[in-house]
């Protein structure tokens, strides 16, 4: 009988953090010996505005939207193959990856593509905010370990 393939979804950003926990994942959930296992990597880009206001009340033109939405690519793109090249560094060459970039708040959108991909462990890095800062600007991974429908490992740098 086949064994299910078990789906590790990993949340990259830009931070060191996150590429931190991928290689904790590659190295503590992922096997060489078990084949059966597909590295789901997940960038959450902010929300493309149609318009926006700065914070004088002026509207951007479509010009320095359409920049901010094509750095707003480019760095997605950027954080893949870095994600990527961590993956090669480890020689996961048995490892089935799937790239996955979403668009919208960082917590509700990682909630969903658990749900929607059906990961079995959603991974995170931890930034290791204190509680100030934590109160003031809320917390993903606080929001994903309460409301991801996956066990959730937030893995903290040593």
């Amino acid at each position: 009988m086949e064994k299910k393939e078990r789906k590790i979804m990993v949340a990259v950003d830009e931070s060191e953090e996150s590429m931190f926990a991928l290689s904790w994942s590659i190295t503590n959930l992922i096997s060489d010996t078990n084949n059966n296992s597909k590295l789901l990597l997940l960038y959450v880009k902010p929300p493309s505005a149609v318009y926006s206001l700065d914070s004088a009340g002026y509207i951007f033109s479509n010009e320095t939207i359409h920049a901010l939405q094509k750095y707003s690519t480019e760095l997605a793109t950027s954080v893949m193959k870095r994600a990527e090249a961590i993956c090669t560094n480890f020689d996961a060459t048995n490892i089935k990856i799937e790239k996955v970039v979403g668009t919208g708040d960082a917590k509700n959108v990682i909630c969903s593509a658990t749900k929607k991909l059906e990961a079995d462990t959603l991974v995170m890095g931890s930034h290791g905010y204190g509680f100030f800062k934590r109160a003031l600007l809320g917390s993903v991974s606080d929001h994903c370990v309460k409301y991801a429908k996956c066990p959730v490992v937030i893995v903290k740098q040593p």
